[in-house]
């Protein structure tokens, strides 16, 4: 039987990094990352009515990881926290979930990467994308995940590009600056 991500939300982990299941928990520590104005402009709001996840309070933090309980709890999309292995900082979050749409990219993965900008380097990005490559084409049943990096995310857009990832060219919705990487184990 296929494990369902939603049901139980495994751990996953490299050499560098574990990323699990966002808690209420992390809210503290993952203000430091919503708040800091370097790394928002480089966070995928797309497509999310209006919140550019520029968190400044406690409260909104907590408001936004009650949400993303609740949207883990009726399976729209995993939220996980990325902790650094060596001294258990929570670093960011990445969201990630099968895509359902009308559109040429239905059943798309649609992967969201959020770090402080202190992480936002290829090594840590480099640690997530394994992950991601690795594990949620079957995780999330899908066959091809889109991301999103602006044209001055340079770190990112060279980790994509290291991992496989390709310009995407044309527009998600209405939105740009999407890459995709094909499944090619399949």
């Amino acid at each position: 039987m296929k494990n369902d991500i939603f049901k139980e939300c495994p751990i996953y982990t490299t050499n560098v990094i574990k990323l699990r299941l966002t808690t209420l928990e992390d809210a503290m520590e993952l203000l430091k990352c919503y708040s800091d104005e370097k790394a928002v402009p480089l966070f995928n709001s797309d497509n999310c009515h209006g919140d550019d996840f520029h968190y400044t309070t406690i409260e909104r933090m907590k408001e936004a990881v009650d949400f993303w309980q609740y949207s883990y709890e009726h399976r729209y999309f995993v939220r996980l926290t990325v902790i650094l292995n060596s001294t258990k900082e929570k670093i960011g979050t990445i969201e990630m979930f099968n895509r359902e749409s009308e559109d040429e990219f239905n059943h798309f993965g649609l992967l969201r990467i959020d770090l402080r900008s202190k992480y936002e380097n290829q090594k840590h990005i480099n640690e997530i994308l394994q992950i991601v490559n690795q594990d949620f084409y079957k995780a999330f049943d899908v066959d091809s995940i889109l991301t999103k990096a602006i044209p001055n995310a340079a770190e990112r857009i060279a980790s994509l590009q290291s991992k496989g990832y390709v310009p995407l060219d044309k527009k998600v919705m209405i939105y740009d600056d999407y890459y995709v990487r094909r499944n090619i184990t399949n």
